[in-house]
């Protein structure tokens, strides 16, 4: 009788744990395909191009800020992580980018050529937005009070800012986006370190290039970004803020297009004296269309070093130019 019951029991328990071990495999099963599906839409979202993303994005966000205006803080909160993302890790990006280009750098390339197209390109660019300023004048509607600035009473002043940025400690630059100070620390790490060893610029070589990745995965989350910021500025602002801010686009846009299909092209030719608008809409299509969108030319860099990359130019060159 006892053995009976024994064996009753040995079987029962071997019943439950049979049971419990396919409740096990069913659940396995389920997450697997859940995760195939998650691993399926992610493909399929990625295949999309990221302009694509943005604009679907855009939609998305002006609708729900026209019909859902009520203050969804989730979606609120996608545009200000975006925004805080890219403040964050822009700064980090140009410090160690500047400091390996120029440890690693094996020549100067031609420097000079970058530097003096720079200032021509920008003085035109000024011009060109002074211009449609004056010709097309309009006011907007600020969320917020603008804050009040004094303005310089000298050149003095000028230089002592300058200055000061410059020598700025520069943790403090980091933290506070101090440009300048960013980069004037990093080119005298950079050059200061280009009598190391093969194996600590390797280090920094390698610490630039996992923070352009974290800055790439950042640009991917643009379009969510953006969702949230469109729906924050038409939610608050009501749809008025479509004709308001859209002649403001209209003119920016409008602007950016005269430099780069009139006055870039121009500064092209006069120095390959080839026709220019092939790298012109090069430039466009990988380079400026990623940086107007996701309103940030410093998280822009490791796309331009990847198009700089692609059209076979000198490392030593851009590594160095683009960052600066």
């Amino acid at each position: 009788m006892h053995a009976r019951t024994t064996a009753l029991l040995d079987r029962s328990m071997l019943a439950r744990a049979s049971a419990h071990r396919r409740n096990e495999d069913r659940m396995e099963n389920q997450g697997n395909k859940i995760w195939e599906l998650v691993k399926r839409a992610g493909r399929a979202w990625n295949s999309i191009s990221l302009i694509k993303r943005i604009v679907i994005g855009l939609v998305i966000g002006g609708a729900l800020g026209l019909f859902a205006p009520a203050g969804i803080e989730f979606v609120e909160l996608l545009g200000t992580l975006f925004v805080s993302a890219l403040k964050a890790v822009a700064p980090i990006l140009v410090f160690f980018l500047v400091i390996s280009a120029l440890a690693n750098a094996k020549a100067a390339g031609s420097m000079k050529t970058v530097v003096l197209l720079y200032i021509v390109s920008t003085l035109i660019a000024a011009l060109v937005a002074v211009i449609g300023s004056f010709l097309f004048p309009m006011t907007i509607t600020l969320v917020e009070p603008a804050v009040e600035q004094s303005s310089p009473t000298g050149v003095a002043d000028v230089l002592t800012t300058l200055v000061m940025n410059i020598v700025s400690n520069p943790v403090d630059a980091l933290i506070n986006a101090n440009y300048i100070g960013i980069l004037a620390w990093a080119l005298v790490l950079g050059i200061a370190l280009r009598a190391a060893g093969e194996s600590t610029k390797e280090v920094f070589t390698n610490v630039a290039d996992a923070v352009s990745k974290v800055v790439r995965w950042v640009i991917s989350l643009a379009p969510f970004g953006i969702l949230g910021l469109v729906y924050t500025s038409v939610s608050q602002n009501g749809p008025e803020i479509f004709a308001e801010y859209g002649s403001l686009i209209l003119l920016l846009v409008g602007c950016m297009l005269v430099i780069a299909l009139i006055t870039n092209p121009l500064l092209v030719f006069a120095c390959v004296r080839k026709n220019p608008y092939p790298l012109v809409f090069r430039c466009l299509k990988d380079s400026g269309l990623t940086a107007f969108f996701t309103r940030s030319s410093a998280a822009n860099i490791p796309v331009n070093m990847e198009l700089c990359r692609k059209l076979g130019l000198d490392k030593d060159n851009y590594s160095v130019s683009i960052p600066l």
